[in-house]
């Protein structure tokens, strides 16, 4: 009997749908990573365009109706990108032009073509490049329609990119280069070369070089007088709130007012989820620094669900302590309430921050107040000064010379000031407070790998994290925002806003795999998962490849962490190997890439077949790794060292070896 005889045309159709979905389903769990496009979803390419005499909403309508010829994109994580899109929507204005900052969300991808048809038209791109060569959440979309659109389309469109990213990591800038191709490659006039920020140097001096080059070019394109004219570089007007309804007051929620009191799924990025801690202790038996162990409940109707090697957003406050500094210094009425409104009616962003909202909130849980103050802040408030030395200061240290660039890294960046000590040590700088905190960058979500398994633990989520704990060469304590919020939690009493971000690290599909992973520090968190993993899919019977783990810590006696759960594994042949680098046990240090070279044979065995898996430090551990894993593969293999390396990225490609590291 043939199959024809026994399905009629729905089961076909539904045959072939479900087909069509396993089919897609694999293709983007398993699909080679870091390719570009990168697709999220799947989008009608080469849509109808719309005429200008008939668009009177969306993007194209709002720079029409406002005289606009300047677009800023921005693909932001951060909230660095979004900040220079709105400074050269800013600086426009200056040199007779119009600008808007556009987020690539909240627009029709069309309406970017049809900006040809305004005179003297630029869009610039300011894109960060996001983890392992990714483009940022906000920006996906914009990615595909680039990669979606015919050659030639985006003809008459003049443009340039400045992207944002570091050198550390493999893919450095790879979203920026890609739209600076893309673009050229549609059509459009690059009218200003590619520009590159290095966060892993000083991104701000990247940026304002590539600035003031920008402008001198287009407005020789453009024949416009390239003398700067002085605009008011206010984005935001105070509004004071006087009649108080504290229903209708923000005080802490990120998106939604009231969220934190009023839980309702899903949870995400806008709307996290207030989490219970149920356990906090340190890892470390002896030493000055603290490793936290930390439980974050998820039970009940959360809907949370995450993977092995995810990661866990947590929302911080900053020190009371340091608030409370910054108003002293700056006379402010913590508690009184206000809202700072964008004075660009057609902006899609109305409030820096959710507003309105209290100083006290905003400086608490909205505004970064410890990193170092760019260029651009010191520039603003040296107007406040009431000391021309005190203000000639500042100015100098905003200068793109070789000098002003020196004493930013030495006197910022060397001293480590945020925005109080700079108030501390410039006695005569007092800024209005509604401009400090226009100028401030938001407070961002802190990140950690996930060291637990949703088999093994479905109801709650652990972290493993490290107190960020230092002196500054001038003697002034810091802590890191994030760890020193978390380390003074209290179990079954405290709670944290937390989400759930995907990450790309992931154990193989056939649990017969062989897999290799090293994790020195806490970058062992997300192995802590797998290995979890591992062992309750062995207690179901499964057949289990090779696990191998390559950990390493300062001293056996001080920081070897879950060191008891990692001897039970071993024993119990969770673990086929544990091999552990003590760097300070001995006279000469000890790493990891020492004992990878060290067990070679045990390490080639699984680059033939396995998986390889690196997490932690990505400036000096991961490039050691790598080098140690060519060196094998050219020794063990017979190759050349080039060879070596083409066929660790080949790895890479095919997924067979993942990092997840940091800077």
């Amino acid at each position: 009997m043939n199959l024809s005889d026994l399905l009629g045309p729905a089961e076909y159709v539904a045959l072939s749908l479900g087909a069509g979905a396993i089919a897609v389903y694999f293709y983007n769990k398993w699909r080679p990573r870091n390719t570009l496009p990168i697709k999220v979803e799947h989008l009608t390419p080469n849509r109808p365009r719309v005429s200008t005499q008939l668009s009177t909403a969306g993007l194209l309508g709002k720079m029409m109706k406002h005289g606009r010829n300047v677009a800023v994109i921005y693909g932001s994580q951060t909230g660095t990108a979004e900040e220079f899109a709105s400074r050269l929507a800013r600086d426009s204005q200056r040199y007779g032009m119009k600008g808007m900052s556009v987020d690539p969300e909240e627009i029709d991808m069309d309406d970017i073509a049809n900006l040809s048809d305004i005179e003297n038209n630029i869009v610039i791109f300011c894109m960060a490049t996001y983890g392992e060569g990714e483009p940022t959440d906000n920006c996906q979309e914009l990615i595909n329609w680039l990669g979606d659109c015919e050659d030639g389309s985006l003809d008459g469109l003049n443009y340039t990119v400045f992207g944002l990213g570091n050198t550390t990591y493999e893919h450095y800038n790879k979203i920026g280069k890609f739209v600076d191709e893309r673009m050229a490659e549609l059509g459009a006039n690059r009218i200003y070369q590619l520009g590159l920020g290095d966060d892993d140097g000083n991104i701000e001096e990247d940026f304002v070089t590539w600035r003031e080059n920008l402008w001198l070019d287009v407005c020789k394109s453009f024949d416009i007088d390239a003398t700067a004219c002085d605009v008011s570089m206010r984005q935001y007007e105070l509004v004071r709130v006087t009649d108080i309804n504290h229903n209708k007051i923000y005080s802490g929620e990120i998106a939604r007012l009231h969220s934190y009191q009023t839980q309702k799924p899903p949870f995400d990025a806008k709307n996290p989820y207030v989490s219970r801690i149920t356990a906090n202790y340190n890892l470390h038996t002896g030493g000055p620094r603290q490793c936290m162990h930390i439980e974050f409940d998820i039970s009940g109707d959360t809907r949370i669900r995450y993977e092995s090697g995810d990661h866990l957003a947590v929302y911080p406050t900053n020190s009371a302590v340091l608030v409370e500094r910054l108003a002293e210094l700056l006379a402010v009425d913590l508690d009184a309430v206000f809202s700072l409104v964008n004075m660009d009616e057609d902006s899609s962003k109305k409030h820096p921050f959710p507003c309105p909202t209290s100083y006290r909130t905003a400086l608490s849980h909205y505004l970064d107040i410890t990193s170092h103050p760019t260029t651009f802040i010191l520039g603003e408030i040296a107007e406040y000064c009431s000391e021309e030395t005190d203000k000639l200061f500042l100015k100098s240290l905003t200068e793109p010379t070789v000098e002003g660039k020196r004493l930013y890294a030495d006197w910022i960046r060397g001293d480590h000031r945020n925005i109080i000590a700079v108030l501390e040590d410039v006695a005569s700088c007092r800024p209005a407070i509604d401009h400090l905190c226009e100028l401030l960058p938001r407070l961002q979500a802190r990140y950690y790998s996930i060291s637990s398994s949703p088999k093994l633990h479905p109801s709650s989520i652990h972290i493993t994290a490290v107190l960020t704990e230092y002196t500054t060469r001038v003697g002034r304590h810091v802590l890191g925002v994030a760890t020193s919020w978390l380390s003074g939690k209290t179990p079954g009493e405290s709670t944290a806003p937390i989400y759930v971000r995907k990450s790309q690290i992931r154990l193989p599909m056939k649990s017969s795999t062989s897999v290799l992973m090293i994790g020195p520090g806490t970058g062992f968190a997300p192995f802590r998962g797998f290995i979890q993993e591992r062992d309750w899919l062995k207690q179901q019977g499964r057949k289990l490849g090779k696990t191998i783990l390559f950990f390493g810590c300062r001293s056996k006696h001080d920081d070897y962490i879950y060191q008891s759960e990692l001897e039970d594994y071993v024993e119990r042949g969770v673990l086929d190997n544990l091999f552990v680098a003590f760097s300070r046990d001995q006279k000469e240090k000890i790493y990891v890439q020492h004992l990878l070279k060290d067990n070679a044979e045990v390490v080639y065995d699984v680059i033939k077949s396995g998986h390889i898996y690196v997490c932690g430090d990505a400036k000096h551990m991961a490039k050691d790794v790598a080098a140690a894993l060519e060196d094998i593969i050219s020794d063990k293999g017979g190759m050349s060292h080039q060879s070596a390396v083409d066929h660790l990225k080949s790895l890479s490609t095919r997924g067979r070896y993942t990092c997840d590291v940091w800077s």
